[in-house]
């Protein structure tokens, strides 16, 4: 296929898939999204500790809410008994003036029985409520042990945070360029440092080195590229459909056509856009076909 088709397909379908382009696409690397991704290793060990330290603290404060729980059924289990208390002391004195009742002036063993009745009555309606609250007692205890932040858990969350603080430590430490000096090199040092970034995927820094040379005007196509890969790798598609389409634009002769044509077209792909996918794999078969990139198109057509 003629380079001229191929800027057409560019031209014609690129912007559609922009425009109906997801705004999540636009989000990696931000660990308070609900659904974050495209993260650095010291991102996902942040989140990871963000994640722990929040399951400590929802369980801690359930814990202080069921021992709070726990304090006023014992208040009203001490309440209960002391009540008990004063009802059997009671009970034994009517007890004692009924008989002394019965002895002088009561005659009817009726009478005497109706009232004994009402006093165990009494006492059997006071034992139940005493069982109920011992047995929520019960039920609470075992939840409170249940959810209980055991110490395994806890030396967990203090490992994965010593990991994280020799993670940073191990950052801070490496020999790197300042922000400052960076500014300072020259545009084939700062290309130099831009891919040597890119390498140890500092994909942050090494984006921020290419939008510098893209500034300077130096090597656009290629630094275009680049940012469209490491969207790519971030799965940020349609941000790197955009570079994708401007680097094809600068310098359509470029080696890394093919890689760009295909990553293009999967991005297209994982879009939902597949008519217009189909496309670029047509295209990187017909253009290249003697690339490994067209043997991959290939794959993805026969799917």
């Amino acid at each position: 296929m003629k380079q001229s088709t191929i800027a057409v397909i560019f031209m014609v379908f690129v912007p559609l898939l922009l425009n109906s382009a997801e705004p999540s696409a636009f989000g990696a690397g931000d660990i308070d999204s609900s659904s974050p991704y495209g993260l650095t290793s010291t991102e996902k060990v942040i989140l990871q500790n963000k994640n722990k330290l929040h399951t400590v603290v929802v369980k801690s404060k359930n814990q202080e809410n069921k021992v709070d729980s726990l304090r006023e059924r014992l208040d009203g289990l001490q309440s209960i008994i002391e009540n008990l208390s004063r009802q059997a002391h009671n009970n034994k004195i009517k007890l004692k003036k009924i008989e002394t009742f019965n002895d002088e002036n009561l005659h009817n063993n009726d009478e005497y029985s109706k009232r004994l009745s009402e006093l165990v009555q009494t006492n059997i309606q006071s034992i139940t409520e005493t069982q109920n609250v011992v047995s929520e007692l019960s039920l609470l205890t075992n939840s409170i042990q249940k959810d209980y932040v055991n110490k395994t858990e806890f030396n967990a969350l203090v490992e994965s945070f010593n990991t994280f603080k020799k993670l940073v430590a191990k950052e801070l430490t490496k020999p790197s360029t300042s922000k400052k000096s960076v500014s300072k090199l020259k545009s084939p040092e700062l290309y130099k440092h831009a891919k040597k970034m890119f390498d140890i995927k500092y994909y942050t820094k090494s984006i921020a080195d290419y939008e510098t040379l893209i500034e300077r005007n130096y090597k656009p196509a290629y630094a275009h590229y680049m940012i469209g890969e490491m969207n790519f790798k971030r799965k940020n598609y349609a941000n790197a459909i955009t570079y994708f389409k401007k680097s094809s634009s600068l310098y359509a002769k470029a080696s890394y056509m093919p890689r760009l044509m295909l990553h293009t077209a999967i991005s297209m792909d994982k879009t939902g856009d597949k008519t217009h996918a189909e496309l670029f794999y047509s295209a990187i078969m017909a253009k290249y076909p003697k690339t490994k990139e067209a043997r991959e198109a290939k794959k993805f057509l026969s799917r």
